[in-house]
């Protein structure tokens, strides 16, 4: 096990690698480099040149690249060009709250994800089934920020059940149920869609394990229905449910960044945007990498608990 955890941490290498090129690289697309792009005009020549200095960018591309690639490794990610602070402070605090957003998102989706599909399935072509195979049909094609502005109408400026933007209440204690109250809209909307696919393939992985010989021969022992979805459905739909939410972790993560400048949530997505509306190249970079790297290990992860799940996928 430990040579097969080692084997995909070695696969990850060049994934992360790929990745980076195109991040530094989309950076330098542009003529110029990003100081002269965002200073020019604003600041003397002499000012500029003094920074493009401090910055490293009077450097060969290559050598840039490098320098970057083994700052970013050694943890030291630059200053932010707009806010003149580490961009690790920055980006340190916008990640936990992006990270409790997406947790509760998965939970979400995870909980009623499987409850819907494993219920769809059971009673497949019943009135639930038919009722729940019209909402994952409706509902997954539709986007996550509208989903979004549909809750906070509903829910917020119609209702005024929940609140409709930010992380805590000004006027509140701060304390974890005012951040429950402020998690439930971004989360449901950041949650839905991945909700709705992951019901779907529970539904189809639910009738085909029972119209298996082996459950069939179950029921015909007379075991019940809830001894046979615990100890035997309920198992082989394990491996299925940690794959497709491990896949759908990095989708929930880009709807959540989505999700986060509808409802003005603290996290990476509105921080990425500032940083690029102000061609804030340091605190952009290191963000997209600090995402791709959260993309690439619960892809190994989910291999991982594969691996543990089902030896025979083992390499």
């Amino acid at each position: 096990m430990i040579r097969t955890i080692a084997y995909r941490l070695l696969q990850s290498v060049p994934v992360f690698l790929a990745i980076s090129l195109l991040v530094f690289g989309s950076a330098h697309l542009a003529p110029g480099d990003p100081i002269s792009n965002a200073l020019s005009g604003q600041m003397p020549q002499a000012s500029i040149d003094a920074l493009r200095h401090a910055y490293g960018l009077d450097r060969p591309l290559v050598e840039q690249y490098f320098i970057w690639l083994a700052n970013l490794a050694s943890g030291h990610w630059g200053d932010s060009i707009v806010l003149k602070v580490p961009v690790m402070s920055v980006l340190g605090h916008a990640f936990l709250n992006t990270a409790i957003l997406t947790a509760a998102a998965v939970l979400i989706c995870v909980l009623f994800g499987v409850t819907i599909g494993i219920a769809s399935g059971l009673h497949r072509r019943s009135r639930i089934d038919s009722i729940s195979m019209f909402v994952i049909q409706v509902g997954h094609n539709l986007p996550v920020f509208w989903l979004g502005l549909v809750l906070m109408w509903i829910f917020a400026l119609k209702l005024h059940w929940l609140p409709s933007s930010g992380i805590a209440d000004m006027r509140g204690d701060g304390g974890p149920f005012d951040l429950l109250k402020h998690l439930v809209l971004p989360a449901t909307s950041a949650a839905l869609i991945s909700m709705l696919l992951l019901a779907r393939l529970v539904r189809a992985s639910v009738i085909e394990i029972a119209q298996t010989d082996y459950i069939r021969t179950y029921r015909s022992l007379g075991f019940s229905r809830a001894s046979i979805v615990r100890r035997h459905i309920g198992r082989n739909l394990l491996s299925p449910i940690v794959n497709v939410t491990g896949l759908q972790i990095g989708y929930l993560l880009s709807g959540v960044i989505l999700v986060e400048n509808v409802f003005a949530w603290p996290g990476l997505g509105t921080q990425l945007y500032v940083a690029a509306a102000g061609r804030d190249y340091p605190m952009a970079q290191a963000g997209v990498m600090l995402i791709a790297a959260c993309f690439v290990g619960m892809n190994l992860l989910t291999d991982i608990a594969l691996d543990l799940l089902n030896p025979r996928l083992r390499a």
